[in-house]
């Protein structure tokens, strides 16, 4: 008979300790220790493998051959673009968001597309009559994908001897189980144990695989941080549900970089594609002029995106004044509001401030401060701001605009969009070819300046 024991597994990190601790010894979190009952002789064991169990000698680095990774090209750009050019073969690819985010209808769409690969579609989640009327919502068919719904790896692996798919998809990789852990589906332990083992098969089969993961209430992939360790590309779709767009960002990519990311627009037949999504968040009455309302040009990851942003100053009715910010860091808004009270003399402490981002976007680039101040004096003054004028830079706590990065991508984006002006810091320019550029460069050093220009 099997010997069992309990061992504590951190949630976090995966160290186990045979007893409860208050803070992990691996990464110093509190309050993460979980226990789960092992069997020594069947799981205990085997998890202590290696990820490959592959019998392998050394060979020295000159011996290898560098060959390119043949990679299956999928039917979304925006997906290829954050890859880095699709999906390597034999590669682990991890993707994770919010319930309901559309990470399901993402994958589903995209494998319904491609017509030279047999696909094998496991869901955990859903039933085989859920996913057929998702695929006729999305309006695709395909014979050559496969649905099958189990939770069992054993009888996952079963089938993939059957069905010999070129590409599987295990969604989601929380309701997998094996049998030779006698934790319960989710555990640490089990999503560990789970995850290795479909490593080794995607590693030995060539056969690249796609596992859908929840996340927690932090945001972080749920389960332990050793799962981001074992798979190859940790994708991460992101995006307010009140809203339409979603974002595909790459948090981890082996096999290319992680500043590449993917705009989407929910529909009613699932997500299209937005090829040029500054369009899309910039307001469309763009030629009424409203006060309170700025263009900064921001940068996710490599793309430049053009935003709106909207701001509203009115007296504090209630005594206290209030802050209120979507989309953006409150912390952040506080100290460019101190900063205009200190630096350029704007009484702005017995102010309400509402600010928000246009769009449900999430922005933390700090080259986004000049819009906002722009747009916070915009609204106090009930001044509107010059039509076609964007800006970009970053404001420091003596009220001096600071250097952005890839301002080129910044101002060209912005010409592309038919705006005349463009606000940039003082040098930031410095050893690049204005002459190339249409539009108006302006360069501001202080935020007095930059007011100078917009409200004189």
């Amino acid at each position: 008979m099997a010997k069992t024991k309990t061992v504590f597994f951190c949630n976090e990190c995966g160290h186990e300790s045979p007893k409860w601790v208050g803070k992990c010894p691996g990464c110093g979190q509190w309050n993460t220790m979980v226990e789960e009952t092992v069997t020594a002789e069947k799981g205990y064991g085997k998890s202590r493998r290696g990820l490959l169990d592959s019998d392998s000698a050394p060979v020295a680095i000159s011996e290898i051959e560098a060959l390119e990774e043949p990679r299956i090209h999928l039917p979304s750009e925006e997906l290829n673009r954050v890859l880095g050019g699709g999906l390597v073969a034999g590669s682990l690819t991890l993707l994770g968001g919010e319930p309901g985010i559309g990470k399901s209808t993402l994958l589903l769409q995209n494998i319904l597309s491609i017509r030279n690969k047999k696909i094998l579609y496991v869901s955990g989640e859903e039933s085989a009559t859920q996913l057929k009327l998702r695929a006729d919502r999305i309006g695709k068919a395909a014979d050559n994908t496969f649905i099958l719904c189990e939770t069992s790896l054993e009888r996952i692996f079963d089938q993939t001897q059957r069905v010999k798919p070129q590409l599987l998809v295990i969604d989601s990789i929380q309701t997998v189980y094996s049998t030779e852990m006698e934790s319960a589906p989710g555990s640490v332990s089990q999503v560990r144990e789970c995850a290795a083992r479909l490593l080794r098969y995607a590693k030995t089969s060539s056969v690249p695989v796609i596992l859908v993961g929840h996340i927690n209430k932090d945001g972080a992939i749920a389960g332990p941080k050793v799962l981001e360790h074992i798979v190859d590309t940790v994708l991460q779709f992101e995006g307010d549900r009140q809203y339409l767009y979603r974002l595909l960002r790459a948090i981890k990519n082996r096999f290319g970089s992680t500043a590449e990311i993917g705009i989407y627009e929910m529909v009613e037949k699932g997500l299209r594609e937005v090829r040029n999504p500054s369009e899309m968040l910039l307001s469309q009455n763009r030629e009424e002029n409203m006060s309170g309302i700025a263009i900064g040009v921001t940068v996710e990851g490599i793309r430049p995106l053009l935003i709106e942003v909207q701001a509203l100053v009115s007296s504090a009715a209630y005594g206290t004044p209030q802050r209120s910010v979507t989309g953006f860091d409150q912390r952040r808004l506080n100290m460019l509001l101190a900063v205009l009270e200190k630096r350029a003399r704007f009484k702005l402490s017995q102010k309400d401030v509402f600010l928000n981002i246009a769009g449900g976007l999430k922005v933390a680039d700090p080259a986004l401060d000049l819009a906002v101040v722009a747009a916070v004096m915009s609204s106090n003054f009930d001044i509107p701001l010059p039509q076609g004028t964007a800006m970009a830079g970053e404001v420091g706590l003596s009220g001096e605009i600071r250097t952005a990065a890839r301002i080129d991508r910044r101002v060209a984006e912005a010409q592309k969009l038919g705006f005349d002006t463009i606000y940039i810091p003082k040098n930031n320019l410095k050893g690049v070819k204005t002459s190339d550029y249409s539009i108006n460069i302006v360069e501001v050093s202080k935020v007095e300046e930059l007011f100078r220009h917009l409200f004189a």
